[in-house]
């Protein structure tokens, strides 16, 4: 990515699979490149912080979750719960997936995933793994 290249949201998903450098690690990794290009809700550094010290320890937990801190970083307000709860309905997506989702399309940005609840939504481009 470049510096005048939009801002992006990679699901956590992606984050994981960038991580273990798993089947569509190259496809994540441009977008991962450059943290600064990255809306990072806060919803996120939950699902990434708890799978990460759960599977590869606290340190390495913490050294991602300061990558994340050099991306734009979104809280959950009232706003965005209201309008996770829309898109939730809409959509049927779960609590995370639609907090996600909402914190994506109130930035404006792509949300960038490989989550199968995301394929086929507006604004998101989906990788899909072969199975």
């Amino acid at each position: 990515m470049t510096l005048h290249e939009p801002r992006v949201l990679v699901d956590t998903c992606g984050w994981i699979e960038w991580l273990t450098d798993g089947v569509l690690a190259s496809h994540f990794e441009p977008y991962l490149a450059d943290p600064a290009h990255l809306v990072v809700p806060s919803i996120l550094q939950f699902e990434l912080y708890r799978w990460i010290r759960r599977e590869r320890g606290e340190s390495l937990a913490l050294q991602i979750i300061a990558i994340t801190h050099q991306g734009q970083l979104m809280g959950i307000d009232a706003r965005l719960a209201i309008l996770a709860a829309d898109l939730a309905l809409q959509y049927r997506l779960a609590m995370a997936d639609a907090l996600i989702y909402a914190c994506a399309q109130s930035a404006g940005c792509e949300l960038i995933s490989s989550d199968r609840h995301f394929c086929g939504l507006p604004g998101v481009v989906h990788f899909q793994k072969r199975a």
